[in-house]
């Protein structure tokens, strides 16, 4: 791994980090469409997508590619996935850009270069790598996963599947941590790398999801077709004060992902003040608690309330679906109990548990650090 030179501007070096993309149609006029995610851009030549780092050349899309822009060993738990390899590291990378703009991005560094002037400095952050390179830090880190994650995937897919190659040839599982606006054409082109697909959905109504940048129905769409494609799934909702924690848009939110499946893990986490959004109070455990029972009330099997460790009870915990044996006890990142066969089953009833658990229960780290990794 090397370091850049910033160039004239932040666009022009991006722009030299390139090649030609494979999630695209070519158009007359030299106009191209981009797969990449459910914006779905009709780009003119000379002209960007809304992600702003993939672009028409001379009727040929250009897609990010080479580098990352952030790059740690986190534990698993962070991302979250909880019903994936308990207490493994996930070496995490991200590039730039984003097809949203969320006013609370907590990344937003990285996710908004290109689009706010504010970000320009994550031009520093970049650092060209190989795959192979990106494979010998998950080594170093002890990483089991490799997860796309920080700024969104989706745009980056490319890249993603480049590493994720020989990520899958040495072993390692490969995930994304996406906000499910997503193609059947970039789905298929991902699937044959990815284990496990982890969703952020923001709030159940499209006039907010249109104030971030996106379509709700894009997202639900995104949840159904990676849970149909057989990737494992687990939903995240970072839940905001006055923006998306009503008793009703939780229902919502819970009876949706309860109709897709009841077996998908339904995160609840705290938000905290961030980049633009700062009027809204940050989260209180009171809140993660009632958004969590909401969850558990309209069938999900698997509830979590997240970021705010040692105050939401059993809410950090995963418990047999059969005989509600406490399977996993956690406090924040650190697993402190595992009792799942490797068999993926329940320790004392024998109940399926559905993830994609360890096969040797013994590499279970129990009481780690469980904090994140530099790996530079």
């Amino acid at each position: 791994m090397y370091y850049i030179r910033m160039a004239t501007s932040i666009g022009e070096l991006l722009d030299t980090l390139t090649v030609e993309g494979e999630l695209y149609e070519k158009l007359p006029n030299k106009e191209v469409r981009c797969f990449a995610c459910g914006h779905r851009c009709v780009i003119r030549e000379g002209k960007r997508g809304i992600c702003q780092v993939r672009f028409n050349r001379d009727g040929e899309l250009r897609a990010p590619h080479g580098y990352v822009a952030a790059l740690q060993s986190d534990p698993v738990e962070k991302k979250p996935f909880f019903h994936v390899l308990p207490s493994v590291n996930a070496l995490t990378f991200g590039m730039l850009g984003c097809d949203y703009h969320c006013g609370y991005c907590q990344n937003w560094l990285t996710s908004q270069a290109m689009r706010d002037p504010s970000s320009d400095v994550s031009v520093n952050y970049i650092r060209k790598i190989s795959p192979e390179g990106m494979v010998d830090y998950a080594r170093k880190t002890n990483a089991s996963i490799v997860v796309s994650s920080y700024n969104e995937p989706l745009i980056t897919s490319e890249w993603a599947v480049e590493i994720f190659k020989q990520a899958k040839a040495a072993g390692l599982m490969c995930a994304y941590v996406s906000n499910g606006n997503n193609t059947p054409e970039v789905m298929e082109y991902i699937r044959p790398y990815i284990s496990a697909y982890k969703v952020d959905l923001k709030c159940m109504q499209d006039k907010n999801y249109r104030k971030l940048g996106g379509v709700l129905q894009n997202t639900l769409d995104g949840i159904k077709r990676a849970h149909d494609a057989g990737l494992w799934v687990e939903i995240v909702t970072l839940t905001i004060p006055g923006f998306n924690d009503s008793n009703e848009e939780l229902w919502d939110a819970a009876r949706f992902i309860a109709g897709v499946s009841k077996d998908i893990p339904w995160h609840v986490t705290a938000f905290h003040k961030d980049y633009k959004m700062t009027d809204p109070d940050n989260t209180d455990a009171k809140t993660l608690i009632r958004a969590a029972e909401i969850g558990r009330e309209a069938g999900l099997r698997f509830v979590y309330a997240g970021n705010l460790p040692g105050q939401v009870g059993e809410y950090e915990d995963t418990f047999c679906p059969g005989c509600n044996f406490k399977l996993v006890k956690r406090r924040g990142y650190i697993i402190q109990e595992y009792h799942i066969t490797g068999e993926g089953k329940c320790h004392q009833c024998d109940a399926k548990v559905p993830g994609l658990w360890h096969k040797n229960p013994s590499q279970v780290a129990l009481n780690g650090l469980g904090v994140p990794l530099p790996v530079y």
